[in-house]
């Protein structure tokens, strides 16, 4: 293994690192704004279930981002440039209090380094990408969808009760719903550093196309995963638990809930979602669903998605230049 793969595997963990600290506010916004959980111990629960992920997921999200983004274009300058224009805009979009998707910048920082390696569309893998950008639409609706349903369901399952009895359940339930969001979260994002590591050594001619992904890459992500969210991300936090709407324990049981079902269903799927789409989509559904449309703060909400729309574009543009500085710096491909 030469120091160039070891160098990009460790800007790989560090990207997986910030992508923990910058979801961390996915994972714990909920749990966090209901006052269930203090801070400190909202992030050690939620890194805990980030690492232990590996155990209920298979791995197939990191397949899919191994084989199936570029292939022919993918070289280890490629990867390097990718993993820089992800890194930026994730830093940019955390300094900024935007909780923008790391997947998505992933995603477009890949295609945008893999196009000026070789600029021809055809180089992308059509269907990876087609799947990508439909959740990006289909994420944060199911999950809304889900979280609107499962709040009506818990006030009419509820009605009678007194508000010191609800409280009370839900306080409890949060702490389940928050560890399978969290491992919803690691389940699907640490797999993303997991593919680009495994599309690295293919690169470098240390793996093959179909060899499963080795234990030590495994632990290795989910452990900079995990340690990531123990770092926390309060600026975000601030946004997705208290400046979208108010949240009570049932609706931050909802929330998470949803979430953990939306990205269940997409990392069973191998489709590298956005947990930030999902947690999103599904706290405005619960905001609706509590009282009516006007309690989502759709002010707040708009400049979330206005984040998303730019992020893969940025990304890309962010990743083309990172990849005409490595090529030159390097002399290859």
């Amino acid at each position: 293994m030469t120091t160039f793969i070891i160098f990009v595997i460790v800007l790989a963990l560090l990207f997986d690192y910030i992508n923990g600290f910058h979801d961390a506010a996915n994972s714990i916004a909920t749990v966090v704004s209901t006052r269930v959980l203090s801070p400190r111990a909202a992030v050690a629960w939620a890194a805990f279930f980030n690492f232990v992920a590996f155990i209920v997921y298979p791995s197939h999200v990191a397949k899919n981002i191994a084989k199936g983004v570029a292939p022919i274009a993918i070289t280890q300058n490629v990867i390097l440039a990718a993993l820089l224009g992800a890194i930026i805009w994730n830093l940019l979009t955390w300094w900024w209090g935007l909780p923008s998707s790391s997947s998505h910048a992933l995603m477009g920082a890949f295609a945008g380094a893999a196009l000026t390696n070789v600029p021809r569309l055809s180089v992308l893998n059509a269907q990876v990408f087609k799947e990508t950008f439909a959740f990006i639409v289909l994420a944060p609706v199911l999950g809304g969808v889900l979280g609107y349903t499962i709040t009506k369901l818990i006030r009419w399952l509820f009605r009678d009760a007194r508000p010191a009895t609800v409280d009370k359940v839900f306080r409890r339930g949060q702490l389940l719903s928050a560890a399978l969001y969290s491992l919803g979260h690691g389940g699907n994002d640490a797999q993303k550093t997991m593919g680009i590591i495994m599309a690295l050594l293919i690169a470098g001619g240390i793996a093959t196309r179909n060899q499963e992904t080795p234990l030590w890459v495994v632990l290795l992500c989910h452990t900079a995963m995990g340690l990531g969210t123990l770092s926390g991300g309060w600026r975000i936090v601030k946004t997705m638990g208290m400046k979208i709407t108010k949240l009570k324990p049932p609706g931050g049981f909802a929330a998470e809930t949803a979430g953990a079902i939306t990205l269940a269903l997409a990392t069973f799927r191998g489709i590298p979602v956005s947990t930030t789409h999902t947690i999103t989509g599904a706290i405005v559904g619960v905001g609706s669903g509590e009282r009516k449309i006007s309690a989502v703060r759709w002010g707040v909400a708009g400049r979330i998605v206005w984040a998303w729309i730019f992020t893969i574009p940025a990304a890309a543009t962010m990743a083309a230049v990172s990849y005409v500085i490595v090529r030159a710096i390097t002399g290859r491909a």
